[in-house]
């Protein structure tokens, strides 16, 4: 099913080729919809937000759990030439309002359990219309249960150029305000047909499952654009995505490509029912947001016979332009780049690096952004050229494979000496008291030091592990790679992805 120059009508290649009453998506209440509802849907919004005055290049902020919703919303959004910007529905309420003055969104569409911390901040903007989603809706709203339960007819798609603006994504990061990342028609076609169709062989007898929520860069392809651009069926899951409903959507839905993060794949691991669900189903796992330490992928594999193909991506690229292939998985590392991108390793000058040096990836392909909104300099800043600066510091071996040392930001300096915060962190995962570590830079008494924060395996002991834990580091890397402080906790904060926040360990 190829996508037409309004991406929003990768739908219509289903009933166009006469797949109109194939499953394209199963709800997280088990309800199947078939690619004809799912059209009729699409249809419906576009026509809602078209009447509600709403057009070509209009703003419309999204703050959607993972329902029918969302892709009738994105996509019907798109068909009328209008921009999506799906948001967390994590963000701070102040973040909600930041995001629809930045993006000058003119509609917000709100799922009714969000209601209470966005509407607010739509109140005090009237030029923002609300859009209800998933419930009643409130005085002065509209309904977008109606809109997708009305049967209009075929919506024209409003014609699009590939450059045109189709969709934004909101990147936070650690510090600072969310930044507004812009992305054109022909970029979600660019990761399928680099990404989804040659990497993962995605087609239409694939079940699809992803932990991630399609707010995200990552989620958004695994659950939407991938499956409805080749014709495989969506699982979807509502809520938090804890280890034990993905285990039961995995044992019940048997999905054939399983995405996930490596804190819930850890997660997943450590649940005492993991061993009995049946995954013979899952051909692939995939796993990106961050590195994924080789213990866990020898974990799975050993408990699994599944292979997992790691990557990096980002929301800037849109998706993963490094990965892993099947058959050819170097655990520890990120693979080699995708069709159509190209990676190089560039020192702080921006020169090229030597074989097996160190320094900060820059990537080039068609799925770029176009450039951060209402921020000259942050665009100026990553983007050279064909180039965007990734800020993740990387190294490539003599196999040509990447592999990840760090955010260039999180790279620590011990007596002048360059220590990578993964390799210290991956070796304490091979520790059978260790269940996950994250290590960052400490001063203390104006010396800097590793300090290693230290989820316990269960049933492990503290008592003399942290000359153990500093042992076992030095036995295996430089000297100088070991924590000279460990602390012992029993969480990490997490952004909504999964990524551990180091900011906050320090």
């Amino acid at each position: 099913m190829q996508t037409g120059p309004n991406t929003s009508t990768m739908i219509d290649g289903w009933l166009e080729a006469g797949d109109g009453d194939n499953t394209v998506l199963i709800t997280s209440d088990d309800q199947p919809w078939t690619a004809t509802e799912l059209y009729r849907a699409v249809c419906g919004v576009a026509a809602g937000l078209r009447d509600a005055g709403i057009g070509r290049e209009d703003r419309v902020l999204l703050v959607l759990d993972d329902t029918p919703a969302f892709p009738a919303a994105f996509l019907g959004a798109m068909r009328i030439g209008g921009v999506p910007v799906p948001g967390s529905f994590l963000l701070r309420p102040e973040d909600f309002g930041y995001v629809m003055d930045d993006s000058e969104a003119v509609a917000a569409i709100v799922d009714h359990a969000f209601l209470a911390t966005v509407g607010p901040q739509v109140e005090g903007r009237p030029q923002v219309k609300l859009i209800v989603a998933n419930g009643p809706a409130v005085d002065g709203a509209h309904s977008l249960d109606d809109w997708m339960a009305t049967d209009v007819g075929e919506v024209e798609p409003v014609s699009t150029d590939p450059d045109d603006m189709a969709f934004w994504l909101y990147s936070s990061g650690s510090t600072g305000a969310p930044k507004g990342v812009v992305h054109r028609h022909s970029d979600i076609g660019a990761t399928v047909d680099s990404y989804a169709v040659p990497v993962l062989d995605m087609n239409d007898r694939d079940v699809v499952f992803s932990s991630t929520k399609m707010f995200h860069a990552y989620g958004l392809g695994n659950n939407l654009t991938f499956p409805l651009s080749t014709g495989a069926t969506s699982i979807y899951l509502t809520g938090r995505p804890t280890p034990v409903c993905l285990l039961e959507r995995v044992e019940t839905h048997r999905p054939s490509l399983f995405f996930c993060v490596p804190a819930l794949y850890n997660a997943m691991l450590a649940d005492p029912t993991f061993d009995d669900v049946d995954w013979s189903s899952v051909r692939l796992g995939i796993s990106a947001a961050e590195a994924l330490p080789p213990e866990i992928w020898r974990q799975f594999n050993d408990r699994t016979g599944i292979e997992i193909l790691d990557g990096i991506g980002s929301t800037e690229m849109l998706h993963i332009y490094c990965s892993n292939r099947a058959g050819a998985v170097r655990p520890g590392t990120s693979g080699t780049p995708v069709d159509g991108y190209e990676a190089e390793i560039r020192d702080p000058d921006g020169e090229l690096c030597g074989p097996g040096e160190s320094g900060e990836m820059w990537v080039s392909g068609p799925s770029a952004l176009s450039t951060y909104w209402n921020q000259p300099d942050r665009t100026s800043d990553k983007i050279r050229g064909r180039w965007f600066l990734s800020g993740d510091r990387y190294h490539q071996d003599a196999n040509g494979y990447y592999t990840y040392e760090g955010r260039v930001d999180d790279m620590m300096k011990i007596g002048g000496l360059w220590v990578s915060p993964i390799e210290i962190e991956n070796r304490l995962m091979e520790h059978e008291s260790v269940r996950e570590a994250a290590v960052v830079l400490v001063d203390i008494d104006n010396r800097s030091r590793i300090k290693a924060t230290v989820i316990l395996s269960e049933g492990a002991e503290t008592e003399g592990l942290v000359g153990e834990l500093q042992e076992w580091c030095k036995a295996a890397l430089q000297r100088y790679q070991y924590p000279h402080l460990v602390d012992f906790v029993t969480y990490f904060p997490r952004t909504a992805t999964g990524k551990i926040q180091r900011f906050k360990l320090r």
